[in-house]
């Protein structure tokens, strides 16, 4: 039995809450940075927490990371012994404290030897943080709990020389000189926080900066710090945070509250970004951009990501989550913001279409494997296995459903008492729900369901028409299946967006309808004709629906219905109905074959030049193959490959002229710009490029070659490079990899891609190539964008390899899981996921994925978060 097996971790509970027994009035740390360590010097002005009711005094406790080495403790001047309290690897312990009292705690920390990169590290020479959800425990010893909120002023002392800006949170209120070369400066948070939104940072960096003039007609300072290399790719997140405070404060009423706002661009993070008070810590992949270097999506992301973070600063830090298991209080209401804002930005369809394809592949196939939790999670092991599309995605979905329940006014008003009421304090989802009630005068208890009930619904659609008397009877009924520790589910209260379309189009009735029973059905009296209807428009609600549409039906709803998403989703259904029936000819042995009425719809849409570009080119997109696995009972990796590459093949055959004179009118002499229209209009360009390039014609090929060497933008090169390489094309793929790198290999990011389109190559031999740039000079195991790019690309994003016969790609993510799980276990944990999903595959692939993870469930010392995920998945 392995050593892990023996201690296994316990599970912490959301029913075992108890408020703290002490709070921290206030905060000062002050950082003695060093190449060598790092001191911490910490006094906190404790007091008992008056609502704490437990019986007794009950003892201090402060949470401590292994690796602190405790210098001293003292309590009001006085030095502890080593018997006045109890340290185990988690917790210190001091039993007998008075009721108010000065806790000054020094610690000795190693910041250059921090590989998970959580709490105080260096990235590439710069000192930075990441606390949330437990880094502030690798800090220094303290309450890290986020109900546990402080007024904090930091000092930061290091050198001039090597790092000139030092940052922390709030306000900068001092500076000066120290000794031998050092210096100092003093940051002041006025508004109480939890430590997992303390942030520092001290390197040697350029900044860009301007001004923002708030509503009520305060002047704040804009920062965004970076590398001197990158200060000329943070203009566009200096535009997208204005954009981001100007909409807060129209469609939210929301002020930015400091004299300054920060962000810094940071290469080695474990995640995307980070909201802390005033200083934002930014991936570089989610600030850097710029035409040469940055594709459009990336530019989106980039908007999206600088506008999230910012909105967070109410919904988040003004009003913070009670416990982690209320972490999509803050997380599920700010992508709903964030998800709002970029469709204001850009074209709403398409960023509604984007948000659910990902929802539905991903999110739902976390609801449906091991790992599957609620919205409001019951329990962990590792909070940051939590980090989830759960958390995130569904619960912007979860919000979302309340704003179309409510109507956007009642919205406003539930989330103006929210802030009002809960300023300063930190709370729980049923806080949020309650304040939208009371805003709307709603009952809302059976709605937040959403919040405890793991899984995804199905919503079962039929109906019935009585010609004689015009009257349409549509009947809903819902389900859920089981999820692990959840059997039985009770309906959800969930709203079902629908029109009812007539024969030539034209819509008959719309609106919104409330399913909350099991089963339901709604009358619609004085129809001259039995209608089509759209369901779920918007995709209104987060579930599976069925509708027995026949093909007809959908082509209808694809030409006429008035909701731009269900006309996506209409040809969406209607690719997957046939994908799924060629997926079962092909294990079947029988010949593939293409429709004619497919070739005319496509062949239609492709001439239509009054369309909207950016719909057309979702609509000529074939189904992913990760959304057609998660759609099918057991998934058949090959079979799903061969029948999209047949679809692929024979659509570029049977279309040839129209891709390509497509193509040739959506190419632009327009200096390049990242807006809708343009990007929607090299969207359109390159899908037609792609499907070009599966004919394996020479002039194609020479047509790619011309927009990689003359493109003046990365979207158009990248996307030209990725097509070739992934193309039957071998040898020019070779070549262009090559001038590709000669190129760009000064650019870390673009790097990144680099090794990802070779990483995601669905041709055999992937996995060899992989293994040969783990050996490139530009891959660094240490830097998680770098393993995201190379390793997560070939386990997550190329089926085809990865679930090679032989099991070499189970292996292969076995033995990276197994090194990272002392180095990085978030990133271990994470990477993990492929495995997590064994059960949906053949018994063959089932047995040596399992294999893989009693593999890993066998070492010694495994981590937290790699035991959690790891033997959920085998239980």
């Amino acid at each position: 039995m392995s050593q892990q097996a023996q201690q296994q971790p316990e599970p912490i509970y959301l029913k075992d809450y108890q408020v703290p027994a002490y709070l921290i009035e206030h905060t000062d740390l002050r950082f003695e940075l060093d190449e060598e360590e790092t001191l911490v010097r910490a006094t906190l002005k404790v007091r008992r927490n008056p609502d704490c009711s437990r019986g007794g005094r009950a003892p201090l406790e402060l949470h401590g990371h292994e690796s602190l080495e405790l210098c001293r403790l003292c309590i009001d001047g006085e030095i502890l012994s080593e018997r006045d309290f109890i340290r185990d690897d988690e917790l210190l312990r001091i039993s007998e404290v008075p009721e108010a009292f000065t806790l000054e705690c020094l610690t000795r920390i190693h910041p250059q030897l921090n590989t998970a990169l959580e709490g105080l590290y260096k990235s590439d020479g710069m000192f930075c943080t990441q606390c949330e959800a437990e880094g502030f425990r690798r800090i220094t010893f303290y309450p890290d709990r986020p109900d546990v909120m402080s007024v904090f002023r930091t000092t930061v002392e290091a050198d001039r020389k090597r790092y000139p800006v030092l940052l922390s949170n709030g306000n900068p209120v001092d500076s000066g000189e120290k000794d031998e070369g050092r210096h100092f400066v003093t940051w002041e948070d006025p508004f109480p926080k939890p430590a997992y939104l303390f942030a520092l940072v001290a390197g040697d960096l350029e900044v860009l900066e301007d001004t923002y003039t708030t509503a009520s007609g305060r002047a704040v300072k804009l920062q965004i710090f970076a590398e001197s290399k990158d200060l000329d790719k943070l203009d566009h997140a200096m535009l997208s945070l204005k954009n981001a405070m100007r909409w807060d404060e129209k469609v939210y009423g929301r002020e930015y509250d400091l004299d300054i706002y920060m962000i810094v661009a940071v290469d080695f993070f474990n995640m995307g970004a980070m909201e802390n008070k005033g200083l934002n810590i930014f991936n570089t992949s989610c600030v850097l951009a710029s035409p040469r270097t940055t594709t459009d999506a990336a530019f989106q992301r980039v908007e999206g990501v600088v506008a999230h973070e910012y909105f967070h600063n109410w919904s988040g830090n003004r009003v913070t989550c009670r416990d982690w298991f209320q972490l999509s209080l803050k997380e599920g209401f700010t992508v709903f913001r964030d998800s709002e804002f970029s469709a204001d930005m850009n074209s709403r369809t398409v960023k509604r279409i984007e948000d659910v394809s990902m929802l539905r592949t991903a999110q739902f196939a976390e609801d449906a494997g091991p790992m599957s939790h609620p919205v409001r999670p019951e329990s962990f092991i590792e909070i940051s296995n939590f980090y989830t599309l759960t958390i995130y995605e569904k619960g912007a979905e979860v919000v979302r459903m309340l704003h179309t329940l409510l109507g956007a006014e009642a919205f406003r008003k539930g989330s103006d008492i929210y802030f009002e009421r809960h300023d300063g304090q930190a709370v729980t989802t049923d806080d949020f729900v309650q304040a939208m009630a009371d805003a709307s005068g709603r009952d809302l208890s059976q709605f937040k369901r959403w919040y405890s009930q793991a899984g995804t619904p199905r919503v079962e659609a039929s109906d019935s028409w009585d010609a004689e008397t015009g009257c349409y009877r549509l009947i809903l009924r819902q389900s859920c299946p089981p999820t692990p520790g959840q059997a039985e589910k009770q309906p959800f209260h969930m709203p079902i967006a629908y029109g009812l379309l007539g024969a030539g189009g034209a819509e008959l009735a719309a609106g919104v309808l409330e399913l909350t029973d099991a089963e339901q059905t709604f009358t619609f009296d004085g129809l001259a004709e039995k209608p089509v209807p759209s369901l779920l428009r918007g995709f209104s609600a987060p579930v599976k629906l069925s509708y027995p549409y026949s093909d007809d039906q959908l082509l209808m709803l694809l030409k006429h219905d008035t909701d731009g998403f269900n006309r996506w989703d209409a040809g969406q259904r209607m690719a997957v109905n046939l994908m799924q029936l060629l997926v079962e000819d092909y294990r079947a042995g029988k010949a593939l074959s293409l429709p004619d009425a497919l070739v005319d719809s496509w062949r239609a849409l492709l001439n239509d030049e009054s369309l909207d570009p950016a719909m057309v080119a979702h609509l000529l997109r074939l189904p992913s193959e990760a959304y057609l696995a998660e759609l099918a009972e057991v998934i058949y990796v090959d079979a799903i490959h061969a029948v999209r590459e047949f679809l692929r093949k024979s659509l570029a055959d049977a279309l040839k002229p129209e891709w390509l004179a497509t193509y040739r009118r959506s190419c632009s002499e327009e200096p390049y710009a990242p807006d809708a229209d343009a990007c929607a209009r090299r969207s359109l360009k390159n899908l037609c490029l792609g499907y070009l390039l599966t004919t394996d014609e020479d002039t194609l090929l020479a047509l790619a070659e011309e927009q990689f060497n003359d493109a003046d933008n990365m979207t158009d090169q990248q996307a030209a490079l990725s097509l070739v390489v992934h193309s039957g094309f071998r040898d020019a793929g070779r070549r262009l990899l090559d001038e590709f790198h000669a190129q760009w290999h000064h650019e870390s990011l673009v790097m990144n891609q680099w090794f990802a389109l070779q990483a995601n190559d669905p041709w055999p031999g992937a996995l060899e190539r992989v293994q040969g740039l783990q050996e490139h000079p530009l891959f660094d195991e240490r830097n998680p964008n770098k393993l995201r790019s190379l390793v997560a690309a070939f386990c997550a994003q190329n089926p085809v390899n990865f679930h090679a016969e032989d099991g070499s790609g189970y292996r292969y993510l076995a033995d990276w899981i197994i090194k990272l799980n002392q180095q990085n276990p978030q990133i271990a944990a994470r990477l993990l996921t492929p495995l997590t999903r064994w059960r949906r595959y053949p018994d063959a692939a089932q047995a040596r994925m399992k294999a893989e993870l009693s593999r890993i469930l066998a070492e010694s010392e495994l981590s937290k978060d790699v035991y959690e995920v790891v033997s959920k998945s085998l239980a």
